[in-house]
């Protein structure tokens, strides 16, 4: 069992709570750092999400270290809930809190779950404007697209060698919301056939997906 360590950090509008795993699987040094994001905070998602949980010891297992903040309102972390755009600012915060830790020589990925992957985007975006592109992107259940009782997801385009994984039972994102957002950036979707939208039982899958899309 990975242990984390809990770290507070001074964000836009208050603390951040992250929780840091910083020593990879198999090895004593991180060869990359992993920023994962989970789902939709009004709706029950935390850093402890399963999917997000598995992200990141898919991650680890790659030689990652990992990084999985609450968002604004959860948890420890303090502000209120800005669908999606002061939490890119927190995110902005964490990734350069994981720079100055573990190094700015180090490959950065970025990764999310759900709402937590649309903000991964425009995270993404606002770093290679910045001229320091995340080194790649894994986005599982991308919120995109009209998503009933919430809102319209405009997602922002991803890099091509980006890893997307959708369930094909989703009943919170619809795949042909996913289908409709990558078909104009030519992005392949990899589609777990009866996957909900939290991959009940199919979890071990996500991993195997990273893995073998990886190299």
């Amino acid at each position: 069992m990975s242990r984390h360590e809990r770290v507070l950090l001074d964000g836009p509008d208050g603390r951040i709570e992250v929780y840091v795993e910083a020593q990879p699987i198999g090895s004593d040094a991180p060869s990359g750092i992993a920023l994962i994001a989970h789902p939709h905070p009004l709706y029950g998602g935390t850093a402890d999400n399963k999917v997000v949980t598995t992200l990141a010891r898919a991650f680890r297992e790659l030689g990652c270290a990992t990084l999985r903040p609450n968002f604004r309102g959860v948890g420890g972390s303090e502000g209120k809930h800005d669908h999606g755009s002061a939490e890119t600012d927190d995110l902005l915060a964490v990734h350069a809190y994981a720079r100055e830790r573990f190094g700015t020589d180090l490959p950065v990925y970025l990764a999310g779950f759900s709402f937590g992957a649309y903000v991964v985007t425009r995270l993404a975006r606002q770093l290679a404007e910045r001229g320091e592109p995340a080194a790649r992107l894994v986005l599982v259940g991308t919120a995109s697209g009209f998503i009933e009782g919430l809102r319209r997801y405009e997602t922002a385009a991803v890099p091509a060698d980006t890893i997307v994984i959708h369930g094909a039972a989703d009943e919170t994102v619809p795949l042909a919301n996913v289908l409709a957002w990558a078909e104009p950036l030519n992005l392949p979707i990899t589609v777990i056939p009866g996957a909900d939208h939290f991959f009940h039982r199919r979890l071990h899958l996500l991993r195997d997906i990273i893995h073998r899309q990886w190299s």
